[in-house]
C-alpha cells in the first residue's frame, strides 16, 4: 500500500477532513493534499506530525525479506485472484471497514500467506475459502 493511500485510509477512517488534519499536525492543507494523491517527497518530521494528528504513530525501517517471502506472498497472491469468491468477499469487507478493496486485498493475501506458514504447505482453494468465511464472520 502507498503512503498516500494509507494517509487517506487513516484519516477517512478518523472521520477528519484535511483541513483538520493540517491544523492539528501544523502543516498546509496542498501538501496533505499532495501526499494523499501519491505526490511530494515528505521529511520524516512530517510524517511523525501526520501520524501523531491522525492518532497513530510513525514506524520507519529497513529490512531485508526472506528469500523466499516473495514466492509465498506471489503464490498467495495467485491463489485470491484466481478465486471469484475472494473479489466479493473483499469487496464486502472493504465496504464494512471503509477501506479501499487493494488495501483489504493486500491484507487477505498476507493472511494466507501466515495460514501458509502455520500449515507449512500451499493453501488450497477450500483453505482459503474457510479463511474468506471466517473473515465474513468476524
Amino acid at each position: 500500500m502507498q503512503l498516500g493511500e494509507r494517509l487517506r485510509e487513516r484519516r477517512k477512517a478518523a472521520g477528519r477532513t484535511i483541513a483538520s488534519v493540517a491544523v492539528d499536525a501544523g502543516l498546509s492543507v496542498p501538501y496533505i493534499a499532495n501526499l494523499e494523491n501519491g505526490r511530494g517527497n515528505p521529511t520524516v518530521a512530517a510524517l511523525d506530525r501526520l501520524a501523531t494528528a491522525l492518532g497513530t504513530r510513525l514506524e520507519v525501517g529497513i529490512a531485508d525479506e526472506p528469500p523466499d517471502a516473495t514466492q509465498a506472498s506471489q503464490a498467495s497472491a495467485d491463489l485470491v485472484s484466481g478465486s471469484d469468491r475472494s473479489g466479493q468477499v473483499i469487496r464486502v469487507l472493504a465496504v464494512a471497514q471503509s477501506r479501499s478493496r487493494s488495501a483489504v486485498r493486500a491484507d487477505v493475501i498476507r493472511a494466507v500467506d501466515g495460514l501458509t506458514a502455520v500449515l507449512d504447505r500451499p493453501l488450497s482453494d477450500a483453505d482459503l475459502n474457510r479463511l474468506l468465511d471466517l473473515l465474513l464472520l468476524a
